[in-house]
């Protein structure tokens, strides 16, 4: 229960993320709003350090740093994939995507999953078809050009999750200081290199660094849940942020929600739901 607690609240906390950082994104380069948000998300992790503690061994280096350069591609994607939009869309393809490859760890790893977990899998993937349809003429279908790095953002938050996995369970919150130290320090060594790339346009400083708070406090959320949990289970419940990611994007961007999407996010969920059942 704790664990299911954990991985709840670090879906919350990650669709709320991504709104945000998406939402700046759309009024400058993807990499502009990266650069605020990863020096956010370490400044919090670094205020953490004193009370939950850290140690930096072999392991939890070299896992932190992959972790870290796994994180900062899903960043870049996922801004880039919420900045071309519709996010009611492309939130849920990417988040199906992030939870497959942590559950085919964990089962490899020797956690089973049930008739549950069994009938979950090709659900999922059935949401997936569900939810990019959409429905009618009109519907918000998105473009190859937003799906290509929504997938690609999905695998690339699937591998920070996994390498955050197998961190030692003694290390506090060392793999998340070297993870986003590792993400910030590509992240800034890109916008160097693309500088001229990078246009005039500035986000709005509040919503990114708000992204990356809440993106590190997700991040410490599903690294005590899967420390206490199955990977499995806790990979498919984190996967349930695009619920808030969706349910924002309804209110304030007033995107539009086809019965055929609900239909898709819907069974979705009961994927999701059953999976964390196996």
């Amino acid at each position: 229960m704790i664990a299911l607690l954990l991985a709840l609240g670090s879906s919350l906390a990650y669709g709320c993320a991504d709104f945000l950082g998406g939402l700046g994104a759309r009024n400058a380069h993807v990499l502009r709003t990266v650069m605020i948000a990863a020096p956010a998300s370490l400044t919090v992790e670094l205020l953490l350090w004193p009370f939950l503690g850290a140690s930096f061994s072999p392991a939890t280096l070299a896992w932190g740093a992959a972790s870290g350069v796994a994180s900062a591609a899903a960043f870049a994607l996922l801004y880039r994939t919420l900045a071309i939009g519709p996010m009611n869309v492309l939130s849920p393809i990417t988040a199906l995507v992030s939870a497959m490859l942590p559950v085919g760890v964990g089962l490899v790893q020797g956690e089973h999953l049930g008739p549950a977990g069994l009938v979950g899998l090709p659900l999922a993937l059935a949401a997936v078809v569900l939810v990019s349809a959409g429905h009618g003429a009109q519907s918000a279908r998105p473009s190859r050009t937003a799906l290509l790095p929504a997938f690609g953002a999905g695998a690339a938050i699937a591998l920070q999750l996994v390498f955050l996995h197998q961190t030692p369970s003694d290390s506090g919150v060392g793999p998340l200081i070297v993870g986003r130290a590792m993400s910030s320090a590509v992240t800034l060594a890109a916008a160097g290199l693309m500088f001229r790339r990078l246009g005039p346009e500035k986000p709005a400083y509040a919503m990114p660094a708000t992204a990356g708070v809440l993106d590190s406090v997700a991040n410490l959320l599903f690294l005590l849940a899967a420390r206490s949990g199955d990977l499995a289970v806790v990979a498919v419940i984190t996967a349930l942020y695009p619920a808030g990611t969706v349910l924002l994007a309804r209110s304030v961007l007033a995107e539009r929600i086809h019965r055929g999407q609900l239909v898709g996010l819907g069974t979705a969920a009961v994927a999701v739901s059953l999976l964390a059942l196996a």
